[in-house]
């Protein structure tokens, strides 16, 4: 079990989007190898080629069916390495480059994987570096590249057609669930931080995610060709404007959308994540696991997009490398072990970093807490949680910043990672004015927070449109809350002054909150991470009937 981490809170500054770009930038650069795994799936003792002979490496061009020239690095096992069929051929493991990185990105765990008996090929995606093409965002040219590739490795390399993976880390993830979709003759996927819906991860609650898209353009910016179909998109996205048209491209663009191909194809599908994914949110994997039926694997921890990944910079040791490799060795290869197979989900929990395994995503809760939320005392804040009142209302001026936010991209998920310090606020000084707050009474045992809390309410707007934005806080006795989750929704087209029920998922999660802490929901209606619809000065109440009682629903072990 992990030593428990602690550390004391902090109020969060002003965001500073020019310092996440940078570590978006180094976080999406990929990852140096981790030392193989075990037959448990731990890193385990490096093993070097030297018994067999160096690994060779080439670097080649590979040219799709239209023309388009991807650049490319091929790793192939020296003779005699263990591995080989009766006719000399391995596993096939292609790697397609993250967002904004070219072939170069997976070169330890290319030479890592040929001195383990593989054949690996990694790629740059097209439009990116010198790869030719434009970025095509895992759409139809990107899918039918990664089965282009495979013909290619199978053609000039020793590659086994029987035994055939992909791995990928943020687009390579997302491309390697689209490749196992659309060509069967994949056995095996680990999609590191890649995407499930990426119609969720721009428009999720009919809310535009403006900061994911502004770094995601930062990065491609420099480094790749934007189609004119990409540069309208994300024209629209910013624009607010023909928003059907954005979810659209992105439906076609999500692995959600073929998960019955990939069932159909039996496809074994590993998926490792974080909790605190500004751009791939926990829930749309979730979600996309519970989907799969064929052989599967869940890992989920603290950190956000692709920093999980980030300690193999450094040529540390990696627990989602090193999952993924023993995943791949589990199905090409057919080696198990003689450790005791591991149960499928597997959760590191925040804030303590202990760590927990179940059988399916089911397990994860067993029991499900109701917490009635009561009107507002004389400083504003309501109850949770308790005996609440027949009816009460609390309004806020829409459009105002409370100063309860989801965070910075990147960053605040890393400080989670590696501190315990997710985006941290003072409950009390929070302004009533811009944000409803409840609180619940101090809890006397510990809770075990698992899944997606939920809010239930009814809104009354002054306009026409809106957005509300759900925060739950882990609070202590000085008032310190440190965020557990968060979630946006919008509503449109709703009549002004009459209520309408408001029913708001927050994003799934595992968190341990102490004995002796309470839980806050505060929600309001403005986050610089997102591009609400409650227009500046607008009037936007949360109310409560008997016949309709607002209330947090909370996943419990």
């Amino acid at each position: 079990m992990a030593r428990s981490r602690r550390t004391p809170g902090s109020l969060r500054g002003r965001r500073r989007t020019t310092t996440a770009v940078l570590v978006t930038a180094l976080a999406l650069s990929g990852a140096l190898a981790p030392p193989p795994a075990t037959a448990a799936g731990r890193p385990g003792p490096a093993v070097t080629a030297a018994a067999h002979g160096a690994p060779s490496f080439r670097t080649t061009d590979i040219p799709m069916k239209d023309g388009t020239v991807l650049k490319a690095h091929v790793f192939t096992p020296a003779p005699g390495t263990p591995g080989a069929d009766r006719k000399g051929r391995y596993p096939l493991v292609v790697q397609p480059a993250s967002w904004g990185q070219n072939d170069l990105e997976y070169v330890a765990q290319g030479r890592q994987l040929a001195a383990g008996g593989y054949v690996a090929v990694t790629y740059t995606v097209r439009g990116f570096w010198r790869s030719g093409g434009q970025v095509d965002v895992g759409g139809p040219k990107d899918v039918a590249d990664v089965s282009s590739v495979i013909d290619w490795a199978l053609a000039r390399t020793p590659a086994d057609p029987r035994r055939i993976g992909m791995v990928g880390l943020s687009l390579g993830g997302g491309l390697t669930l689209l490749g196992a979709a659309f060509d069967p003759r994949i056995k095996a996927v680990a999609a590191m931080s890649g995407w499930a819906d990426l119609t969720d991860s721009l428009y999720g609650g009919q809310t535009r995610h403006l900061q994911a898209a502004a770094l995601l353009t930062a990065i491609q910016t420099p480094t790749g060709r934007r189609s004119p179909e990409f540069a309208r998109i994300l024209a629209d996205l910013f624009a607010d404007r023909d928003l059907p048209d954005v979810v659209a491209w992105a439906h076609t663009r999500s692995p959600a959308t073929y998960v019955d191909r990939i069932n159909a194809h039996g496809t074994a599908v590993f998926l490792a994540n974080a909790w605190g994914d500004s751009i791939f949110n926990p829930s749309q994997m979730t979600a996309f696991y519970q989907r799969l039926t064929g052989p599967k694997r869940l890992e989920l921890r603290p950190g956000d997009h692709a920093t999980q990944e980030l300690t193999s910079l450094l040529g540390l040791d990696n627990a989602t490398w090193a999952s993924a490799r023993h995943w791949l060795d589990q199905h090409l290869k057919a080696t198990t072990g003689s450790a005791a197979p591991r149960r499928p989900v597997e959760l590191e929990v925040r804030p303590s970093g202990t760590h927990e395994s179940y059988p399916d995503w089911q397990a994860v809760s067993s029991r499900t807490a109701h917490l009635r939320m009561g009107g507002p005392d004389p400083l504003g804040t309501g109850t949770l949680g308790g005996t609440a009142g027949p009816g009460w209302h609390q309004q806020v001026v829409g459009g105002t910043d409370s100063g309860a936010d989801g965070g910075i991209p990147e960053l605040s998920g890393l400080l989670d990672q590696i501190a315990a310090l997710p985006p941290t606020v003072l409950i009390p000084l929070l302004p009533r004015r811009s944000a409803a707050v409840w609180q619940s009474a101090p809890y006397q045992t510990v809770q075990h927070l698992r899944g997606a809390a939920r809010l239930h309410t009814s809104v009354t707007a002054s306009t026409s449109r809106g957005t509300a934005f759900a925060y739950l806080y882990d609070v202590n006795a000085l008032g310190v809350g440190k965020l557990i989750s968060h979630a946006p929704q919008s509503w449109s087209n709703r009549t002004p002054g009459r209520a309408f029920p408001l029913d708001l998922p927050l994003y799934t999660t595992a968190y341990d909150l102490p004995a002796g802490h309470r839980l806050a929901l505060v929600v309001d209606t403005k986050d610089p991470l997102y591009g609400g619809r409650s227009p500046r000065g607008s009037r936007v109440s949360f109310s409560s009937t008997t016949a309709d009682p607002s209330e947090l629903t909370l996943p419990l072990r």
